[in-house]
């Protein structure tokens, strides 16, 4: 799993959490938090879905993804396959869904949108920070090496000095 910070669409109460999957460099949800983001019922959100892949607006097998889920029924855990959709569909369905979440999330991704389009590029800060990091680990095991290397070189002129 990648931790990469992205934007989250909150309510104006705040009061919107849901648990996303991060992997592959997207977000991934299932039909039961698609419903639970946008207020809406899973019928809806089935139904747009499909019109989604009916259309060819975007490839099933690149934006769905089918994770094993345990649930517990009773007393026994049953394993199932649920679907799980990226980003792309997320967006897709969030500009068909009718529903005042609908609304708020659309008005959330066109400010986003903007914001992005207008400044020409976006900055992952979090990962600028960690490549920062990186470097620096790499330029402190450069010296390093270097003075190794300035030792043993040191080490060899003093042993030819001494026997010359």
């Amino acid at each position: 799993m990648n931790n990469s910070n992205i934007e989250i669409f909150t309510t104006k109460d705040g009061k919107t959490e849901i648990q996303v999957q991060f992997d592959k460099e997207t977000v991934w949800l299932n039909q039961y938090q698609l419903e639970e983001l946008f207020e809406t019922n899973r019928t809806s959100i089935t139904k747009h879905i499909s019109n989604i892949y009916k259309t060819k607006e975007l490839e099933k097998e690149s934006t769905c993804s089918k994770i094993a889920q345990v649930q517990k029924e009773g007393n026994r855990n049953i394993k199932r396959q649920i679907n799980f959709y990226n980003l792309d569909v997320i967006i897709a369905v969030g500009y068909r869904v009718n529903s005042k979440r609908g609304t708020q999330f659309r008005m959330w991704a066109n400010k986003i949108l903007k914001k992005y389009l207008i400044k020409g590029f976006s900055i992952n800060k979090k990962r600028l920070a960690q490549q920062n990091e990186q470097l620096r680990e790499l330029q402190d095991s450069v010296k390093m090496l270097g003075n190794v290397l300035n030792q043993k070189s040191n080490t060899f002129k003093t042993k030819d000095f001494c026997l010359g």
